[in-house]
């Protein structure tokens, strides 16, 4: 596959672009540092608005990169930045079976978007537009989990055509084991 990297992509009411040193604060306040977001994620809420600049400016010198996936989620209507998507080569170790990983390597969608913000659809408007581009570039497959207690994560890949695979455990950045459901999603079954 050749890899496009990280361009804007835009929907009805989103448009996914890179993120700039500038969204620090507002990454920061709208959900970087609400735990009740973060609890799903691979990584804690941040202490401070210094934390989250300081993760904005490595996401920033990696989008040179043509294998780099990290697109801010903002509003069209507002212009506000409510969350991220991303893609990412999938954790090691995660059982998929030869038959997918003979179309290429595991590459795991991952999404968060603020509270004030939830049961908008704008997360799965946002993923379903990421497994677009991804279908689109050449990417034969998608692969994404959630926390076993995270249903809504759960529905949010449903409704973008992902299919459950298996039971297994995913790990936080602090080596944290977290019990989850695995999806995958072939090229057309979403059609």
């Amino acid at each position: 596959m050749d890899h496009p990297g990280t361009q804007t992509i835009r929907t009805g009411r989103l448009v996914l672009r890179r993120f700039t040193l500038d969204d620090a604060e507002v990454m920061f306040g709208n959900w970087a540092s609400d735990p009740e977001v973060t609890r799903w994620l691979r990584w804690a809420a941040h202490r401070s608005w210094v934390e989250t600049a300081e993760y904005l400016n490595e996401v920033v010198k990696q989008y040179s990169r043509p294998d780099f996936y990290d697109w801010a989620i903002e509003v069209k209507a507002s212009g506000v930045v409510i969350g991220s998507i991303s893609l990412a080569r999938a954790e090691a170790g995660t059982p998929w079976p030869e038959v997918l990983t003979r179309m290429g390597e595991p590459w795991e969608a991952g999404y968060c978007i603020g509270r004030k913000w939830w049961s908008n659809g704008y997360a799965t408007e946002a993923l379903c537009a990421v497994r677009d581009y991804w279908f689109g570039a050449g990417g034969q497959w998608l692969c994404a989990c959630h926390a076993n207690d995270n249903v809504a994560s759960g529905a949010v890949l449903e409704k973008a055509g992902f299919f459950y695979h298996h039971s297994g455990v995913s790990h936080r950045f602090d080596g944290t084991e977290v019990p989850c459901r695995s999806y995958a999603l072939l090229k057309g079954t979403n059609e």
